[in-house]
C-alpha cells in the first residue's frame, strides 16, 4: 500500500493546528494554600465545545479583555454559546460562535481557609460610654472562604497568576483591621465586655463583618475568634475593681471585714479605733453643729430645740452617714447601703440619714 505525500501533509498540518487549540481545561491543586490560579493558555486559543473540568471546592472564572465574564461550579462543561452567554455577549457574537477564542481562565479556591492569624499593629480608638474613648489592642484567629470570585479577583488578587495565602495575609491585613475597627464601634460592646467575653465578642461581631468584607472582597468569614484584648491600665484596674466586688458578695459583710481590719491595726477595742478617728470625728461634730444652726435657724421660735447628746471617747452621739464613714473607714456609698438594706440602723428625715453611736455600735457586734 503506497503512501500518498499530500495526504501526509494535509494530516501533519491538521494536527498542528489542532495542536494551537485549547480542548480540555482542568486544574488540579496539591497545594494547600492557594486562592487563585490563572490557568497557563501558552497564548493558545480556546476551541469551541472545549470541555473545562471543574473540582469541588473550585470556581472557575472567565475574563475578556479585562472584563469579567462567565463563573462557572463544580462539573464537567461544554464551552459553546449557551454555556457562556456572558462571554457571548462581552465578545459580540451574535448568531454564535465557531472560531476558537481567547480569554483568561481563572481556577478560584471556594474551599474554607482556617486558622488565619489578625492583630492590630497600632492601638483602636474606641467609644465607651464608661471611660469615653479608649484606646484596644486585640489579636486572633479567623476562617474565611471566596464567595464572590470576580469581586475577589478584582480587589484582592488583581492579575496575580497565582495568589497564595501569605499573599492574602499581607494585602488583607491592615484590611481586616480597618473593617474590625468599624465594626467594634458599630456594635457599640461595652470595652468592659470586650476584655471578659471573647467568645461572644467574636461571635457578635461576625453579623457585622461580614456584610462589609462580602461587599468590599468577597470573602465571607465563618469564624472570627478574638484571643486577647489588651486595654490601658486604668481600664484594667476598672476591670479588677469590679472583679474584686463579684468576689466579695454580701457587702454588710464586706464593711464588717473591713472594720474588722482596721481594728487589728490600730488596738483591739473600740476606744482604740475611736481614738485613731479623732481628727475625723471633730471635723463631724463640727458639721453636726453647722447643721444644727441650720436646723434652728429654719425652725419656729415656738418650737422647742432638739438636744444633741455630747460625743463620749471622741465618737458623736449622732452621725450623718458620711460621719459613719469616717468611723467604719468605708465610704459613703457603702454606709447609704447598708442603710437602705436595714443592716445598719437609721433614722431618715426628709432626704438626710441620722445614725446614732448605740445604732453603729449594735451593727459591729
Amino acid at each position: 500500500m503506497g503512501f500518498n505525500r499530500n495526504e501526509g501533509a494535509t494530516m501533519g498540518l491538521t494536527d498542528f493546528i489542532r495542536s494551537q487549540f485549547i480542548e480540555i481545561i482542568e486544574w488540579n491543586d496539591d497545594s494547600r494554600d492557594t486562592l487563585s490560579f490563572r490557568w497557563p493558555d501558552d497564548d493558545k486559543e480556546i476551541k469551541n465545545g472545549a470541555q473545562l473540568i471543574v473540582r469541588e471546592s473550585q470556581a472557575v472564572q472567565f475574563v475578556y479583555l479585562g472584563q469579567y465574564g462567565d463563573l462557572f461550579g463544580p462539573g464537567k462543561h461544554d464551552l459553546n454559546t449557551e454555556n457562556i452567554p456572558v462571554l457571548s455577549r462581552l465578545k459580540g457574537w451574535k448568531y454564535g460562535f465557531e472560531s476558537p477564542f481567547k480569554a483568561d481562565v481563572y481556577y478560584v479556591t471556594t474551599r474554607v481557609f482556617t486558622g488565619n492569624k489578625w492583630g492590630t499593629s497600632n492601638p483602636v480608638m474606641m467609644r465607651d460610654q464608661d471611660f469615653g474613648i479608649v484606646r484596644v489592642r486585640a489579636f486572633g484567629t479567623y476562617d474565611f472562604r471566596i464567595v464572590e470570585p470576580a469581586k475577589f479577583l478584582k480587589e484582592v488578587a488583581g492579575t496575580d497568576n497565582h495568589f497564595r495565602l501569605d499573599e492574602f495575609a499581607d494585602v488583607m491585613r491592615s484590611r481586616l483591621v480597618s473593617t474590625f475597627s468599624e465594626a467594634i464601634a458599630t456594635a457599640k460592646v461595652p470595652v468592659l465586655d470586650v476584655a471578659t467575653r471573647y467568645s461572644e465578642l467574636g461571635e457578635a461581631l461576625l453579623p457585622v463583618l461580614n456584610p462589609v468584607l462580602k461587599a468590599k472582597y468577597g470573602i465571607e468569614m465563618t469564624s472570627f475568634v478574638v484571643e486577647n484584648v489588651s486595654v490601658p491600665p486604668e481600664v484594667e484596674a476598672a476591670i479588677d475593681k469590679r472583679s474584686s466586688m463579684a468576689a466579695v458578695g454580701n457587702l454588710n459583710d464586706f464593711v464588717k471585714f473591713q472594720m474588722a481590719q482596721g481594728m487589728a491595726a490600730g488596738g483591739t477595742n473600740v476606744g482604740g479605733v475611736g481614738a485613731e478617728m479623732a481628727v475625723g470625728f471633730a471635723i463631724a461634730k463640727e458639721m453636726m453643729n453647722q447643721t444644727g444652726g441650720v436646723l434652728a435657724q429654719g425652725t419656729p421660735a415656738a418650737a422647742p430645740a432638739v438636744p444633741v447628746a455630747a460625743p463620749a471617747a471622741g465618737l458623736p452621739q449622732l452621725m450623718s452617714p458620711a460621719d459613719a464613714a469616717v468611723a467604719l473607714g468605708v465610704s459613703e456609698a457603702d454606709v447609704l447601703a447598708s442603710l437602705d438594706a436595714g443592716d445598719l440602723k437609721g433614722k431618715k428625715i426628709g432626704s438626710q440619714w441620722r445614725i446614732t453611736r448605740a445604732a453603729l455600735d449594735d451593727f459591729l457586734k
